[in-house]
């Protein structure tokens, strides 16, 4: 058993999730303190976070093994040197979503689906997150322009009646906060041909405090068929709070999946795999996808052989019921959709 014994918090109330947020940790001296590390370990951080900073929130750090460089949870967001060797094939846009845009916050990769930039904040900066460089561009990052920008994103979808499915992504979109929500999902359902909505969030991972009862009224409240989707590596990072967080979606009849990047160091083993897919078997969240490493300029430590990827699905398989074994893909600049692998 891991021993993630209690860290010490901030005041913040259980159910405050801003003020959870407010007081995550973006000094990589002070998570190594608190985490019982090696100052030289906070030192080799300083300079990869100068160019992507760091942050962590408490209540995601206390799951982290204490005086363990290499837990799995502080490999995904601890910086590394080997954030800055540069990596043949790696690059600041592998998926080419700078060219998918038809506007600054609007996606459009697949038939009948477009995605969202609803805001270029996280809770969380995981180091291999694909759209690290991206999110950090000006027409992202101009939050005071997010409403104008948002606009005219909608004004697109509204225009495009092959559009059934809008996908909210970012950053995180339950970052935003509630009266934001209601009033973007206010807006997509006022356009006749958007039947559903997908969130895509680390949120409930990360800090599960952000889903409370009025976020679950506001969901439960729209026309739009909704679906969760929560971003999820490794069984350490699912504790009592997050349980429960998903059960909230859950019980409130709002289906829940699940997506995992393969990363090296962190997940890319039959046990932590395992034990994963089974939890949430048990919380009632389908399996979704597996993603082989998005090529990130930053993130080449993570990559996984696509073949090592397949063997393990096999080996999945083996494990477990069907309906708990991920579909294995990546996604392919301009492809009309993933490549399944295994």
């Amino acid at each position: 058993m891991l021993n993630r014994d209690s860290m010490p918090l901030s005041s913040p109330r259980a159910d405050d999730w801003l003020a959870h947020c407010a007081d995550s940790i973006t000094d990589p001296a002070e998570l190594c303190r608190l985490l019982r590390l090696g100052p030289e370990l906070a030192q080799a951080a300083e300079q990869p976070a100068a160019e992507y900073p760091m942050l962590v929130p408490r209540a995601y750090a206390q799951r982290i093994q204490r005086a363990d460089p290499d837990d799995p949870l502080l490999r995904q967001v601890l910086p590394r040197p080997e954030e800055l060797a540069p990596a043949p094939g790696f690059s600041a846009d592998p998926l080419g979503e700078a060219a998918a845009g038809s506007c600054p916050r609007l996606l459009r990769k697949y038939y009948g689906r477009s995605l969202i930039l609803a805001t270029s904040a996280c809770a969380v900066h995981c180091r291999f997150c694909f759209r690290r460089h991206l999110l950090r561009a000006a027409n992202y990052r101009a939050e005071g322009d997010a409403a104008s920008l948002l606009a005219e994103a909608l004004d697109r979808l509204a225009a495009d009646n092959s559009v059934a499915e809008v996908i909210l992504s970012g950053g995180d979109p339950l970052f935003l906060s509630d009266a934001q929500l209601a009033e973007l999902l206010a807006r997509m359902e006022s356009i006749p041909h958007v039947r559903r909505l997908r969130i895509h969030s680390r949120m409930p991972i990360v800090v599960p405090q952000r889903i409370t009862g009025e976020l679950m009224e506001l969901l439960q409240g729209t026309r739009l068929r909704t679906i969760v989707v929560v971003h999820v590596n490794h069984p350490a990072e699912i504790d009592g709070a997050v349980e429960r967080a998903i059960g909230r979606f859950v019980d409130a009849g709002i289906p829940v999946l699940s997506q995992t990047v393969l990363l090296r160091g962190v997940n890319d083993n039959i046990e932590a795999l395992g034990e994963l897919y089974e939890l949430l078997a048990d919380l009632r969240v389908g399996v979704y996808y597996l993603h082989q490493l998005d090529r990130v300029a930053g993130a080449a430590h993570f990559e996984v052989p696509i073949q090592v990827g397949i063997k393990l699905v096999a080996e999945l398989r083996n494990r477990l019921p069907g309906y708990a074994v991920p579909r294995y893909v990546r996604e392919i600049p301009g492809a009309t959709s993933k490549q399944l692998l295994a």
